[in-house]
């Protein structure tokens, strides 16, 4: 929701309002708009981030074309600043930078939080997001605490500025079984990585 003046613009975009008049199901979503979204993280929510383990990242570059990605850390690594403001470290990866690129070129970004096993239960956050130098990020966290685990090391972060938040129904989330599991955080190791489990790299070098 964004606050105009003395006005207040309502969520949804256009395209979704024009689409719940012609399927009849504007008083619903209304219901959902009216109850479900808020335009900053309260103390529910916040206390939701800051113990998950993973994200989905979606970002579209200045075309609209767009790219959805999977984060992870150690419970918490999404850092709760207030109630408008989170922030992700970017841990080493490919090197591609695909979400970083696509935010240097349209900020606005949405997370999709899933917890899978406790709460069976999903979170969205939107908002516009900007790159911040770890340094930086660093007098912001007050110096958090190095992290244990060798590899998982933030070169840099992502910090969002929050314009919506709101609940992913539970009802076909499955509930999964968290099992052990040694995790190559940094590795170069080809294998490690997942080697070429869809055959891409195979198929690039016989087109060649």
């Amino acid at each position: 929701m964004e606050r105009i003046g003395h006005l207040v613009r309502l969520p949804g975009s256009s395209g979704e309002r024009e689409l719940q008049r012609r399927y009849g199901s504007e008083e619903r979503a209304e219901r959902f708009y009216q109850q479900q979204v808020l335009d900053q993280l309260n103390e529910h929510m916040q206390e939701f981030v800051a113990r998950q383990e993973m994200m989905f990242v979606a970002t579209s570059d200045s075309r609209g074309e767009c790219d959805c990605t999977f984060r992870a850390g150690p419970p918490g690594f999404v850092q709760v600043l207030d109630e408008r403001r989170i922030a992700w470290p970017e841990y080493r990866g490919n090197g591609v930078m695909a979400s970083l690129g696509n935010i240097t070129e349209n900020g606005y970004v949405g997370l999709l939080f899933v917890d899978f096993f406790r709460d069976v239960i999903g979170l969205h956050v939107n908002g516009s997001a900007m790159i911040v130098e770890h340094d930086e990020m660093r007098l912001m966290l007050g110096d958090p605490e190095v992290d244990p685990v060798r590899g998982r090391r933030p070169e840099r972060w992502v910090l969002v500025h929050i314009d919506e938040a709101y609940m992913h129904c539970a009802k076909h989330i499955p509930r999964l079984l968290k099992l052990p599991r040694d995790r190559a955080w940094g590795t170069d190791d080809t294998r490690r990585k997942g080697g070429d489990f869809f055959g891409a790299a195979k198929e690039r070098c016989a087109a060649q």
